[in-house]
């Protein structure tokens, strides 16, 4: 075995036989030279007859006479260059350069570690921007649809002041309306089942429960805009040159926290949390809804699905037993709607009840119950909760 002088190559010689007996040579190259590296097999006249992979460059080709390759001058510009590094290195204090290289990237790989972390910091607050931008949207549309409360309020004050003398053809109802300057006659659908205090009292719950949500959404939005402020305020602090790097110390409570919510995944659901903090879970197959509605939810749960189309079923968690919020209610039922074949219409009817309400026909295919008893919600699908897992 020998090396080449001034090179990364060794020569392996081997002496043997053939299958004849006779005497036979053969001579093995390590070319451990960066780019170049490489194996040769020669025979006795030192000609290639196999390589480890193609090779480019005189002497390094099949059947030519091996020839070491083509080094750089000594002295040239980049050994000028390289030891001009070297030299940079080299402390006061007499450190080896080892050990001025060995502080120089660890001080570069953690400045690189730094400013990953504070990408991902910009990307975190954009996403959570975008997120609540989102749902303000879906806010403001919602207290859009709640506007005409006082006009069920003046709707069920009139049915009560005109029982005895309205007039009434089919679903068509004619009125006096008092509240107008000269009483001027006004006329209102209803159902032709229902009769005219019945469907003031209908008016009238309408009007609380679009009080009530108006009230809800309208403080809901100003928390949302006032996150939004602050969020915005922390992107620019983020965006600017002297931007604080974020340190590494929150990484073991992200780890903490993906791990907790590891443990709280259930198979065959998604799982969501609402605006007002309230656990949402969506069943994904048939088998898994059943799942989901008779062995994972619990009687004072919120149930819901889309009401006349296959799709998923929705549970809202009760621990506390008290009644779910109407935002958490929208939420879950728009989810409902979304995780349905009704996924694409601007409208869609969703009826939610209590799980205790709900049961399993005797020989029912997966997926179905029976509502013993419900209410209904008009909702626009949308994925608005935040998705957990």
């Amino acid at each position: 075995m020998e090396k080449v002088a001034g090179d990364r190559i060794v020569l392996l010689k081997f002496d043997g036989a053939d299958e004849l007996g006779g005497h036979k040579e053969r001579n093995l190259i390590a070319q451990l030279t960066g780019r170049s590296a490489n194996l040769f097999l020669l025979d006795e006249a030192n000609a290639i007859i196999s390589h480890l992979r193609a090779a480019r460059g005189a002497g390094q080709a099949l059947a030519e006479r091996y020839e070491p390759p083509a080094t750089q001058p000594v002295g040239g510009a980049k050994d000028s260059q390289r030891s001009s590094v070297i030299k940079s290195f080299t402390t006061s204090e007499g450190r080896a350069v080892s050990e001025s290289l060995d502080a120089h990237y660890s001080a570069f790989t953690a400045q690189q570690a730094a400013q990953s972390r504070l990408s991902a910091a910009r990307a975190e607050v954009r996403r959570e921007i975008s997120r609540r931008k989102k749902l303000l949207k879906q806010l403001e549309k919602d207290l859009a649809e709640h506007a005409d409360a006082e006009q069920h309020k003046r709707i069920g004050d009139l049915l009560l002041a005109n029982v005895g003398t309205a007039k009434r053809t089919a679903s068509r109802v004619k009125l006096l309306d008092y509240f107008s300057e000269g009483a001027p006659e006004v006329e209102i659908e209803i159902d032709d089942k229902v009769t005219l205090p019945e469907e003031a009292s209908r008016r009238f719950s309408m009007y609380s429960r679009s009080k009530r949500a108006r009230k809800q959404i309208a403080s809901r939005i100003e928390q949302v805009k006032a996150e939004i402020a602050r969020l915005e305020q922390r992107h620019s602090q983020l965006e600017s040159p002297d931007a604080a790097l974020p340190s590494e110390s929150p990484a073991p409570a992200r780890a903490a926290k993906t791990r907790k919510d590891r443990e709280k995944r259930i198979p065959g659901t998604r799982r969501y949390v609402s605006s007002d903090g309230y656990e949402i879970l969506v069943g994904r197959a048939a088998r898994d809804n059943d799942n989901l509605t008779f062995k994972i939810a619990k009687p004072n749960d919120l149930w819901l699905h889309a009401a006349d189309y296959p799709g998923s079923h929705v549970v809202v968690r009760n621990t506390s037993r008290k009644e779910i919020p109407h935002r958490t209610l929208i939420e879950a039922a728009q989810l409902a709607a979304y995780f349905s074949r009704a996924k694409k219409d601007p409208k869609v009817t969703v009826h939610y009840t209590q799980r205790k309400f709900l049961s399993k026909p005797k020989g029912a295919a997966p997926g179905l119950v029976q509502l013993l008893r419900f209410k209904s919600i008009t909702v626009a699908p949308a994925e608005v909760a935040q998705r957990v897992v």
